[in-house]
């Protein structure tokens, strides 16, 4: 059953907030353990609907997973012994799962499993890991060719050079998790630069990673090499934070343990562009060696008066999760908002564009959608009134930061979806008021 709630317009927000665990390293950490052979412990894990679908699925493979409450402990089976399974495996609503676990299945040969989801899984496209799969050696049998449910065969790999046609870093991380059990090295090109959470952690794992610009090498390995992972906060989550502080006058917050991979922490530029203050060490593009490490800032965060601006394609795979909220700002903005080179957003869990389009507008909002992405036109805040989520975990926290913005206040249809990556967001948004 739908859970609805109303956020009321706020007076200030002030305190401090803990971004809750990378909803991203979280799903990369327990698959890595799955694939290792010793024990991995993994604290600060997030638990959330998604992740734990993750979890879920190492078992179904033959993991141990045991959950000691400050960390989660995973005995792997190992690079090439995953088991395989006569039910599909449920990956739930994680659309990452869904994508980064075929690459290490299609590297067992002679095996097949099948991958299933809800019923936003199953409107999303799996053709973008299938096409290099199949050229690497693996079979892909999908739904109409490009959904699920779909199975994978496990195969003998081959390592190849692929170039991503649309820059992915779920695609990029299936590609190279299927390359460490691939004949030869395996290199991945990007067009633009994404998150590289898997390389980073790869590289701490003893696999041989290297980078070259933007192109992307992983050497074939025997085993992977991992003993603790830490997850740090999650910047897609404290984004919302972020947002919270920079538009609801008189604000001032403190956002602690929060990752700042300068893969993850393209919103925070942006917001700072248009005038928000954000303070934090936030990290600089690193050059072609591969970080082992994830580093982590504390934020300041302070309202401000914010002005229009343009987010080109290069930047949105950087902050392709938090655009939703660029559209926000931008109501709130003087002038002119505009993101392009987003169409990644039209399939997310839903098509995040026409969502944050009728979303918004519904408010109050002057803004267009485009094929690829948005135009605002500021009129210095929102109204306030009704947004559905439509099951999606963004656009239900996004009514909710309107909502204490607006004049009016805001009611969320299908709250509960904010479940799926940030478990505690209400409590922790009640406390700051």
């Amino acid at each position: 059953m739908s859970v609805d709630v109303r956020f009321e317009p706020a007076e200030r927000l002030r305190g401090h907030i803990t971004a809750p665990p990378d909803k991203s390293i979280s799903h990369r950490a327990a698959l890595l353990a799955g694939m290792t052979d010793e024990p991995v412990r993994i604290s600060n894990y997030l638990h959330a609907e998604d992740t734990h679908a993750t979890l879920d699925a190492v078992r179904a493979l033959g993991a141990l997973v045991e959950d000691r409450g400050d960390e989660i402990v995973v005995r792997g089976v190992g690079l090439r012994e995953a088991r395989e399974v006569s039910a599909p495996i449920d990956v739930g609503n994680a659309g990452t799962l869904m994508r980064l676990l075929p690459g290490w299945l299609a590297a067992q040969e002679g095996r097949a499993w099948t991958i299933d989801g809800d019923a936003s899984i199953r409107r999303r496209p799996v053709d973008r890991i299938a096409e290099p799969l199949t050229r690497m050696g693996a079979r892909i049998d999908a739904r109409d060719g490009r959904f699920p449910p779909f199975t994978v065969h496990g195969a003998r790999l081959r390592a190849i050079s692929y170039d991503l046609p649309v820059a992915s870093a779920q695609v990029k991380s299936c590609v190279l998790l299927a390359g460490l059990v691939a004949e030869g090295a395996t290199t991945v090109h990007e067009p633009i630069p994404s998150r590289d959470h898997t390389e980073r952690m790869l590289a701490a794992a003893g696999v041989g990673v290297h980078r070259n610009g933007r192109r992307v090498t992983v050497s074939s390995a025997d085993e992977l090499e991992l003993d603790t992972i830490a997850v740090p906060g999650d910047p897609s989550s404290a984004a919302y934070a972020v947002a919270a502080g920079v538009l609801v006058p008189g604000s001032r917050l403190v956002v602690r343990n929060c990752a700042a991979n300068w893969t993850r922490t393209g919103f925070m530029r942006i917001v700072q562009r248009m005038g928000g203050i954000v303070i934090g060490d936030l990290e600089e593009e690193p050059g072609d060696d591969v970080p082992r490490t994830e580093p982590v800032t504390e934020l300041d965060v302070t309202a401000g008066p914010l002005v229009g601006t343009t987010v080109e394609p290069d930047e949105v795979p950087l902050a392709i999760d938090e655009l939703p909220l660029v559209a926000l700002l931008g109501c709130f903005a003087e002038g002119e908002t505009v993101v392009r080179g987003a169409e990644e957003l039209r399939v997310k869990e839903s098509d995040r564009i026409e969502a944050v389009v009728t979303g918004l507008r519904g408010l109050g909002a002057e803004i267009e959608g485009t094929p690829d992405g948005f135009v605002v036109t500021g009129t210095g805040g929102l109204r306030g009134g009704r947004i559905e989520s439509l099951g999606d975990h963004r656009l239900a926290m996004l009514g909710a930061i309107a909502g204490m913005a607006s004049t009016e206040g805001v009611e969320v249809i299908g709250m509960d979806a904010a479940a799926v990556s940030y478990p505690t967001f209400a409590e922790d948004f009640a406390a700051l008021r």
